[in-house]
Parts: C-alpha cells; structure tokens; sequence
C-alpha cells in the first residue's frame, strides 16, 4: 500500500544524497528478505533483557513514555525524534484526556470513549515499545564503542531500522534518521493499530471519528511561551486513516518544530519547564482547568469566543490523565515486518517546502464548533 501512495509522491521527488543513496542499495538487498537474528553471547542477551525490562517500565501510560522521550533527547540532542516524539505524545495524552473533558463527553458515550481510549492508548503504547528500544541500544552501542544494532530483529524492530541506524552511526545525519523512524513507526501501526478489525468497527467506522475529522479535531499542537505570551504552532492531519499523510505529517511536523532555531529553543524550554499531565491546563490554564468547574444540567449556552471564556462561564474541564484513566495491560505487540520495498527510501529526502505552522486560529474554531455540536445534542436530547 505505501508503495502504490509513494507513486505521487514520487513524481516530484527530490534528489537522493550520497548517503541516501548507499542506503538505498543496502534497503535493495534487503527488500522481501527474511529478518535474519544473529547467535547472541551471554552478555548480549543479558542486554536485551535489561532493555526489555527498562521499556516496559517506561511504557505503563502517556505519562511516563512523554517523559522517558524528554528525557532521552536531553541525553542525546542529535536523535531529533525523540523530542518530536515527546511533542506528539503530549498530543496523544491531551487527546485522550478531552474524551473526559467537558466538551468531548458531551458528544460520547462512556462506551465509545472506552473505545477511542484504547484506540489511542494501543497506538502510544506499541510505539514506544518499538522505538525506545532502538533508543537503548543507541546508548549502549555509545557507551562501549560498539554497534549493537544486529540485537534489532531480537527485539522485532523491522530490519529497515537496522540498515539506518548502522548508516547513523557514520553519518549522523538527524533529518534522515528522523524520517526514517516516522516513516517506520507509522508503518508498524498500519496493521496493528489502523487495519485491526476491533479499531475498524469501534473507532474509525464510527460516525463520532469521522465527526472529530470533519470538526479537525487531529491537530498536533506545539506551545511556547514568546515575550511572556503563549503561542501555538503545528499542523493538522485531514485524513488519519492514510499512511501516506501520516508519514507526510512527520515530515511537516519535524519542519515546524526545528527549522527555526529560536522558536525549536522556546518550545524545548516550555517542554522542560511544563512537566506533562495530561491536562490541556499544562499550556492554556486560561481556558481549561483540571478541577470540573461546570455544574451539571448547564452549558447550553456557547462560553468560547476567540480563544477566550466568557465573562461568568466556567473554564474547560481537562482531567490530568492519571484522574481520567487507568493504566491498561496490553496484549504483545502482533509479530511481522512491514518493510518489503526499499522505494520507501524516498520519504527519507529532504524537501524544500516552507511550512510556517500556523494553527492557533483554526484550533480555536475548532473548539467553538465542537462545542456547539455538543450543546446542539444536549439540546436535542432534551426537547425528546
């Protein structure tokens, strides 16, 4: 499927690099051949039992991966992903606490936010299982000066990340290794998370997600504070269910969030100053509160207006989200390597597109018009 996708996107392609060039031919050996595991020495496999154990006590919610991302990419700056992870994340986080905030569960069942959960959460979670580990074992391939990335297929990671990180390590180039995991963390959930019949026909078959489409609910919102003032930039995923646009998003992402220096400074400083809860409160306590302000049988008048609550209206409720949801124990990620075609080499270039990541005013539409959709229901509910 992403090959048939990359055919127009290939049309005005970019040049390869040199480097993207050795790597296409090492892809090209690769392509449909088995993930081969290497014999393992006692000591290697005592590695991946200490990166196995350290993962999955990183990976118990949205809270602990966000920070485990941060606190990674302090560590070790030049792996990019690791802080747009951590961004996204936030994202993830705030989006699974709004299906118990005030606006969202207004248009909900507790049913169908028990399924958007663990939509969400199955996705945050099998995605940080797959990456932090490559993370691991980048630090330990560092701190004894050897390349430990043949322990890759030990750990199910697609054989594709093994061909990138061995090229990392001689070129350190962070554009391509960035690309390269956005490219492979999106394909590892297009069958796992996308494809699966169970999120098919609760999620993505549901009015309710195409509903959030049609209101641009999938905005990736990155804050900073500038001059004292907050701001947001990011950019908005029209079409979730496409592979394509989802890689494509990454590419528009990362642009946003590290080609202006000053403005990638203020949004690591907001990051490292604003611990992640969870709650929208974290960038916007202007608007939202973690404590439910709002007495039951009201909101049936608008109290959004230009980003701002009206005078007498009560703020936003965003839970923290260790008050919203549990944690939730997870099935083994589903066995498979989706790499099978090295043209996927060509989301790997650098493109010259401008992207200024404006996205404040259409999020604060955004909000106007679901809550009118919620206080259209509630009012219909009512008349019957």
């Amino acid at each position: 499927m992403i090959i048939i996708l990359l055919n127009i996107f290939q049309q005005n392609k970019p040049p390869l690099s040199e480097t993207l060039i050795h790597i296409k031919k090492d892809l090209k050996k690769k392509s449909g051949m088995p993930n081969i595991k290497a014999e393992l020495s006692l000591d290697e496999k005592s590695l991946l039992q200490r990166i196995k154990a350290r993962t999955s006590l990183l990976n118990k919610n949205n809270i602990t991966r966000t920070k485990a991302y941060l606190d990674f990419y302090n560590r070790f700056p030049e792996i990019h992903w690791a802080f747009l992870g951590h961004m996204v994340s936030r994202n993830g986080g705030w989006n699974m606490t709004d299906l118990k905030g005030s606006l969202l569960k207004r248009l909900l069942s507790r049913k169908e936010a028990d399924s958007f959960f663990s939509f969400l959460e199955r996705g945050n979670w099998l995605i940080f299982q797959d990456a932090y580990p490559q993370f691991l074992i980048y630090e330990e391939s560092l701190k004894w000066g050897r390349n430990f990335f043949h322990l890759l297929p030990h750990l199910h990671i697609s054989s594709f990340m093994e061909t990138i990180w061995n090229h990392f390590l001689y070129n350190r180039d962070p554009y391509i290794l960035t690309m390269a995991l956005v490219v492979n963390e999106q394909s590892y959930l297009e069958e796992r998370v996308l494809k699966h019949p169970t999120y098919k026909k609760n999620v993505l078959n549901t009015l309710e997600f195409m509903l959030q489409d049609f209101l641009s609910m999938n905005h990736i919102l990155f804050p900073f504070l500038e001059n004292g003032i907050m701001k947001l930039n990011g950019q908005t995923l029209r079409h979730f269910e496409s592979l394509h646009e989802r890689i494509l998003l990454g590419k528009r992402l990362y642009a946003v969030l590290f080609s202006n220096k000053e403005r990638y400074l203020l949004v690591k400083e907001w990051a490292n100053e604003n611990p992640h809860t969870g709650s929208r409160k974290d960038y916007w306590p202007h608007m939202f509160n973690n404590i439910n302000e709002g007495a039951p049988g009201t909101l049936l008048n608008p109290s959004i207006k230009s980003c701002k609550i009206a005078q007498g209206s009560s703020k936003l409720y965003s839970p923290r989200l260790e008050f919203a949801w549990r944690n939730k124990v997870h099935q083994p990620a589903e066995p498979g390597d989706w790499f099978n075609d090295w043209k996927v080499v060509q989301y790997l270039a650098a493109t010259e597109e401008k992207v200024d990541g404006e996205i404040e005013n259409d999020y604060c539409k955004t909000l106007e018009r679901i809550e009118l959709a919620g206080i259209t229901k509630k009012a219909i509910f009512l008349r019957d």
